[in-house]
Formats: C-alpha cells, sequence, structure tokens
C-alpha cells in the first residue's frame, strides 16, 4: 500500500511538472528568440519626431492628392499589412501609412491610449511631414478616432475612407479586451507557439514572401506590447466618447463594409446610418472578412479614386 501511495504521488508530481517544464522552457525560449528577432527586423518608412518619441510612416506615391492611412486596433505592422492597398492607390496619390505608437516600428509610449491622444499624435506626424491637406482612410477602430480627427481638424480633411470600420454604439463595443491573457500567453511563449502552428494568414494573398516574414517578426515583437495593451484595455472608454457623435455634415465619407456580416446582421445597416449624417455618404458593400484591404485593394482604390473625383474642387 505504501509503495502504490507513493508510485500515485510520484505520477501526480509528475502530470503536474511535465506542463510546468514545458511552459518554463516555451518562456525561455521565447524570451531569447524575440531578443534574437529584433536584428532581423529590416527597417522600412522614415522615423519622424513625436511627442519627444519617433514615430514611423510609410510615403509612397507621388500624386497632387494625399491619402493618409490609419491601421485598426493589433495591427503589428500597418505599414507592411497596408502594402496591397498602398501599391494599389499609390499610382494616382501620395499615400502616408501612420504607424501608431506600439505598432510596427514605432517606439512605446506612456501616454494615455486615448482617441484624442491617438489622434494628436498622428496628427503632430503630418505636420512634421508637411502635410495638411488629404484624405484620412482608415480600417476598423480608426473608425472610431476619425470621429475625434475630424472634430479637432475639420479644416485639414478631405474626406474619411473606412475600410470596415468601426462605429458608435456598435454590438460588443463596451466587452473589455482579454489583456492580461494576451499578456501571459505572450510572455510564456503560448502565442508564438500556436502562431507556429497555425495557417499562414497571409497565405494566397499579394504579399511576397520577405514581407510575410517582417509581419510575422513584428508579431511577435508586438503583440502584447505595453502601448498595444494599453490601447486594447481601453478600446470601451474611445467607444463610449465617440456615442452618439457624427462626422461633420461637410465631410465626405465612403464606407467600404463586409457585406455579409454573419456576427453583425446590421453591420452594413449600421454603415448607412453613418453615412447618412453626411451631405455627401455612400456606403458600398463588399465580399470578403474584416481584413478588406487584404484580398480586395484594387478595387477598394478604383472605387476611392471614383468618390473622390466626383467632390467638388478641393
Amino acid at each position: 500500500m505504501r509503495k502504490l501511495r507513493r508510485i500515485v504521488l510520484v505520477t501526480v508530481v509528475a502530470i503536474i511538472a511535465i506542463p510546468v517544464l514545458l511552459l518554463a522552457t516555451a518562456a525561455t525560449y521565447n524570451f531569447f528568440a524575440t531578443r534574437s528577432e529584433a536584428s532581423d527586423i529590416t527597417s522600412y518608412g522614415r522615423l519622424v519626431p513625436v511627442d519627444g518619441k519617433m514615430m514611423n510612416v510609410v510615403v509612397s506615391g507621388q500624386g497632387s492628392e494625399t491619402i493618409v492611412l490609419l491601421p485598426g486596433l493589433g495591427t503589428a505592422a500597418p505599414g507592411l499589412d497596408y502594402q496591397p492597398l498602398i501599391t494599389a492607390l499609390s499610382s494616382q496619390y501620395k499615400v502616408v501609412a501612420v504607424e501608431p505608437f506600439g505598432t510596427g516600428l514605432s517606439d512605446q509610449t506612456d501616454a494615455a491610449r486615448s482617441s484624442a491622444n491617438i489622434v494628436r499624435e498622428v496628427h503632430e506626424a503630418l505636420q512634421y511631414l508637411g502635410i495638411d491637406r488629404y484624405v484620412l482612410m482608415g480600417h476598423s477602430i480608426a473608425g472610431i478616432y476619425a470621429l475625434t480627427y475630424a472634430a479637432e481638424y475639420p479644416d485639414e480633411l478631405v474626406a474619411f475612407v473606412g475600410i470596415d470600420s468601426s462605429v458608435p454604439g456598435q454590438p460588443g463595443w463596451d466587452e473589455p479586451l482579454p489583456t492580461e491573457a494576451i499578456d501571459i500567453a505572450h510572455d510564456v511563449g503560448l502565442t508564438r507557439l500556436l502562431t507556429a502552428f497555425a495557417d499562414d494568414p497571409y497565405a494566397g494573398l499579394p504579399y511576397d514572401q520577405q514581407t510575410k516574414e517582417q509581419i510575422e517578426l513584428l508579431s511577435n515583437k508586438n503583440s502584447a506590447a505595453p502601448t498595444l495593451l494599453k490601447e486594447m484595455e481601453n478600446a470601451p472608454a474611445n467607444f463610449a466618447s465617440a456615442s452618439g457623435t457624427t462626422f461633420p455634415e461637410s465631410l465626405p465619407v465612403l464606407l467600404f463594409v463586409v457585406a455579409n456580416d454573419t456576427d453583425v446582421p446590421e453591420w452594413v445597416d449600421l454603415h448607412r446610418q453613418q453615412a447618412a449624417s453626411v451631405h455627401t455618404g455612400q456606403v458600398i458593400p463588399l465580399p470578403g472578412e474584416h481584413y478588406l484591404h487584404h484580398t480586395l485593394s484594387p478595387e477598394i482604390a478604383r472605387d476611392t479614386a471614383t468618390f473622390l473625383a466626383s467632390l467638388p474642387l478641393r
């Protein structure tokens, strides 16, 4: 009986110890892999001073009109993620892809991740570049930040173009994101492990191998960066601050929207309501998923050009 008890005890200890050992090994590997990968990240774009730190921007094209791209929440490398859309737009426009703090090659920041601060920082980067008249184009939560942007700098905006952009009052806006779990999963190497065994999210998309490798490196670096986690934590507050707000009536608004969002059946209608709040508003439903610019950049660029060409001289 004593021998059996000892065998059971050893078995229980082993059952507990093995996962702990595996997690410790994964965490150690993740720590050293992240440090090693830092030297493999290739610089792109241009670093500009913002609020005493450096923000990365990618400038392409030589057009007389400028389109400024803002990313959705959690995009690890906006300047690379937007590559197909930059290519499609830059034949006709000057395109500026901004990597807000905590994303891409931009620095981290201790400043609160309120819509007001994020908007102010983006504006400071554009001011440094001498850009003061432009179309603001944004994906996902950039639609919430754009409302603040339009209120703060209405004379600078030619139009807003949303790519499946967020709208005030959308279902789930007040649900907190699991930032602690994201942080822990990253620190113990679980995020890296899951990514290694997951399907390539960029497979079949118009990204070359080097770009995909750089996106993966920056995803490992930024997926649980302090600034990003703070922005996630503050997302419900930013949605709350936008509650009931609309774009200025005089601002033209074009919204590309996923046509059949099974999670939010009223998704297109919510955007039609937003477009109806301005004098010149249009909604274009598109087949696909949330990251429409991954698969439909040529169509987005074409319809954006058509919409902008229809506007009065600006």
